[in-house]
């Protein structure tokens, strides 16, 4: 066999290996926001830490995993053995990004060998802190946010710390699912660690070890083959915030990208410095954000492993909100600044080959909701129902709700029936709004009215980011969408006063949110007339807007008025 042949693979066994974990963790898990959402990431480093694959979960998880193993590796660098498991959290000393998602680390061993580590990022329900569910809104520094995890070792040649064990549950008000969430991950990582052995077995130690290099360098040869297709230059963007979760202010992340060669500097300086509230970014959550930018513009077959990342420098100055400083709080950051990041690099590349570029997903507003169910068990509402829509692009409309952006799809908007069952709650509506999406050839995601029933009485953690100003912004010459509306009425019908931003405890009560939608891509007078009225019969477009702004005319009996159209069209152009 060919050690091209060899390469490839190897690489599809390890990228399948990383699905295999993510099935394993998914199957076992025991909260909701792994089972039903997939808000974890698998993913494999060699025994240098370099990562390998990360072909399993969400982007901003695993961009900058290898900051974790790396910290693994500083930390126990003549203390591993075969058996141990190692987990870490803490953005300032152990290459996390945030502290709810903690991170399980297996060495492979093969008989004394350190081959590689197999490894899973996942975010927990509840890691204690100032409020229910992770996302403390009133935090002010690091340690209003939850349990700070070093590298610990958790498991040592094979056998569980049971203090350590102990200290973690402790530390969440959800033990129970802290118990069954942490050891799903542990064993998704040992099914990976004995895949990653049998492979060994079949083709041998050496041939798989010299297969992980081999498969760095040639993701490395096809990012910088992508890089070269760029004209060289220097392209500038900037996207912002309009709050600090405490008053309105701009909190711009600007960007200038330098395209030299083969080589690309993502430069964030000037950007603002880091802020009061928890939307300050740690280094590895801005690497994390950076790649996702990149990847997702340039070609997707590239292979997401450390080889790729290589020809790429991140400058991201120290005590800006892209980098911030002890004890800056950072739990909202895998989102903002994480999609400020993005948007800004996309608005740059924008210039370089403008029918690539990517239109702007709305971003959330939303809350967590928790409280205590019939067996005296705290338990943990997302409210993802209401997630945003999707930019378009070039050739495809937007997803109606999909997310957030740092995750490109890979977490999924969980069973309506099943958050019915668990919680105290009745989903009244979830559905695609009208005249929301950003107008373009290709329509921006309509985001969604969704509308929920909560029948006891609960803390809420309100997270209303795009609730401000409009988000998904529109790419040449496509609209921005719709802004999210977060309304709040008691069982009367009366409206709540809440908080953008903040913690509070409430009665039972109706929450309404229409979710902010996504940009368009190319002129609305450009998008054919038969997706018009397939949009208006689906009712996602109003006749009203189908004339005004797509410049086509819909009549009564809900048929295509070919000759006005062609006029409103003409003059559209002129």
């Amino acid at each position: 066999m060919s050690d091209a042949i060899l390469t490839t693979l190897l690489q599809n066994q390890l990228d399948h290996i990383s699905q295999q974990m993510g099935w394993v963790m998914e199957r076992t898990a025991r909260s909701p926001i792994f089972s039903e959402s997939h808000d974890f990431s698998c993913f494999i480093s060699d025994a240098a830490g370099r990562l390998v694959s990360v072909a399993d979960g969400i982007p901003i998880h695993t961009g900058g995993g290898g900051f974790a193993v790396e910290a693994v590796l500083r930390d126990f660098a003549d203390d591993i053995a075969d058996g141990d498991v190692f987990i870490l959290s803490d953005p300032y000393d152990a290459g996390g990004n945030h502290l709810p998602d903690w991170t399980i680390i297996n060495p492979v061993f093969v008989g004394d060998k350190l081959l590689a580590f197999t490894c899973n990022r996942a975010h927990q329900s509840d890691i204690g802190g100032g409020a229910a569910g992770t996302y403390n809104a009133a935090a002010t520094e690091i340690f209003h946010e939850g349990i700070r995890l070093p590298v610990l070792k958790l498991i040592e040649r094979g056998r569980m710390r049971a203090d350590l064990w102990r200290l973690l549950k402790l530390n969440s008000r959800c033990p129970h699912l802290i118990d069954g969430d942490v050891r799903a991950m542990i064993g998704s990582t040992k099914i990976g660690a004995r895949r990653i052995e049998a492979l060994t077995r079949e083709f041998g130690l050496e041939p798989v070890e010299t297969a992980f290099g081999a498969i760095l360098e040639y993701a490395e040869r096809r990012m910088r083959a992508a890089i070269a297709a760029l004209p060289d230059g220097i392209y500038v963007g900037e996207d912002s915030s309009d709050t600090d979760c405490f008053q309105d202010r701009n909190i711009p992340v600007r960007v200038r990208v330098e395209v030299k060669h083969d080589t690309v500097v993502v430069d964030f300086t000037g950007s603002a410095d880091q802020i009061r509230g928890f939307k300050n970014s740690s280094l590895a959550n801005t690497y994390s954000a950076v790649y996702v930018a990149l990847f997702s513009y340039l070609d997707v077959s590239i292979a997401r492993n450390a080889g790729a990342f290589r020809p790429v420098t991140i400058v991201a100055p120290e005590g800006s909100v892209v980098n911030a400083r002890y004890p800056a709080p950072m739990t909202s950051n895998t989102v903002y600044p994480a999609t400020e990041i993005i948007y800004a690099i996309w608005k740059a590349l924008a210039e370089v080959d403008p029918p690539r570029a990517c239109a702007g997903w709305g971003k959330a507003a939303h809350c967590i909701s928790s409280g205590v169910d019939s067996e005296g068990k705290t338990y943990v509402m997302y409210h993802m129902h209401a997630y945003p829509g999707t930019g378009a692009v070039q050739g495809r409309d937007g997803f109606p709700s999909l997310g957030t952006v740092i995750t490109l799809g890979g977490m999924r908007i969980p069973n309506v029936e099943v958050f019915e069952r668990k919680y105290p709650i009745r989903v009244e509506q979830q559905e695609m709004r009208c005249d929301a999406a950003g107008a373009g050839e290709y329509r921006g995601g309509t985001g969604i009215d969704y509308r929920v029933k909560v029948f006891d009485s609960a803390e809420y953690s309100f997270r209303g980011e795009g609730s401000g100003s409009p988000s998904g912004f529109g790419i040449t010459g496509g609209l921005t969408g719709a802004k999210a509306d977060v309304t709040v009425s008691d069982t009367k019908d009366n409206r709540l006063n809440t908080p953008r931003y903040g913690v509070i405890d409430m009665p039972p009560l109706n929450v309404s949110i229409s979710s902010s939608a996504g940009g368009g891509w190319g002129k609305p007078q450009d998008r054919t007339p038969e997706k018009v009225l397939r949009d208006v019969e689906d009712g996602l477009v109003s006749i009203r807007s189908a004339r005004e702004i797509y410049a086509v005319a819909i009549n009564s009996l809900m048929q295509i008025d070919w000759r006005e159209t062609e006029l409103l069209r003409q003059a559209a152009r002129s």
